[in-house]
């Protein structure tokens, strides 16, 4: 079941690919069509979920319950030359109802590199989380399911992980950040500066960041400068270094 709840939903990857939809009113508002395939053992929710995606003109090519149907599924496409552009896949399906769909979706990120993998999880599992992001850190996404917080934002995490980028809930930030804040690649920044990656981290944008600091537009990109150069992420990297910079906080 999707609850809304606005404030705690998070896309840290709004620079990491084109975003397709434009404007910001009607649901169908869609410049170019993604294509998914959903994995979610919930014939409920699945059909919600296909729902919410097709009548924003997006194209479920396929909906599986299990994780050995996924792989099997997206090989199939694969060898018709119609791999989807991103995997909706809850983390625990049958037959264990543990870790299928995240194996299987770790697995397919390494099988298909350009494959956008977004996971759903009713509560935050750090080893799981911690796998999927321990890759690349294009297309990937993952979200608790509580914590969607309406659906044209959901929609539009769907269409950027296909994008390249990258969509995390806030919860699972919390948690990876907690557990990473005392690894020595961060020792080398400020406390401002921990903090604005903090809030990087949660998808806010400098302007945002600067409203929640109380300070300006220009103290923040000097300090998101000082961390990008403390990271070692050059500017080669693009407008992806604010990703890799996010994932560089949560993969240490």
């Amino acid at each position: 079941m999707l609850v809304p709840s606005h404030e705690r939903f998070v896309d840290a990857a709004w620079a990491a690919g084109t975003v397709r939809r434009t404007g910001c009113g009607g649901p169908n508002i869609v410049e170019d069509r993604v294509r998914v395939v959903i994995a979610e053992d919930s014939v409920l929710l699945r059909e919600g979920l296909t729902r919410l995606l097709t009548d924003r003109g997006h194209e479920v090519v396929a909906g599986v319950g299990d994780g050995e149907a996924l792989i099997k599924t997206i090989t199939e496409l694969d060898a018709q030359g119609q791999l989807p552009d991103v995997v909706v896949a809850d983390v625990r399906m049958p037959p264990t109802h543990t870790d299928e769909g995240v194996r299987a979706s770790v697995l397919l990120r390494k099988a298909h590199p350009g494959l956008g993998v977004l996971v759903l999880s009713q509560y935050v599992e750090e080893r799981y989380a911690t796998e999927l992001l321990a890759g690349s850190s294009r297309g990937v996404g993952y979200l608790l399911k509580d914590r969607v917080a309406e659906v044209r934002e959901f929609v539009d995490a769907v269409v950027r992980v296909a994008d390249g980028g990258t969509a995390l809930d806030p919860e699972v930030v919390a948690q990876l950040l907690g557990r990473s804040r005392k690894q020595d690649v961060l020792a080398g920044l400020t406390p401002r500066e921990r903090e604005v990656l903090g809030l990087m981290a949660e998808g806010r944008t400098n302007s945002a960041i600067a409203r929640q600091l109380v300070v300006s537009d220009g103290a923040v990109e000097k300090h998101v400068s000082n961390i990008f150069m403390k990271l070692g992420l050059s500017p080669s990297d693009g407008d992806h270094r604010r990703v890799l910079a996010v994932l560089t906080y949560l993969n240490s």
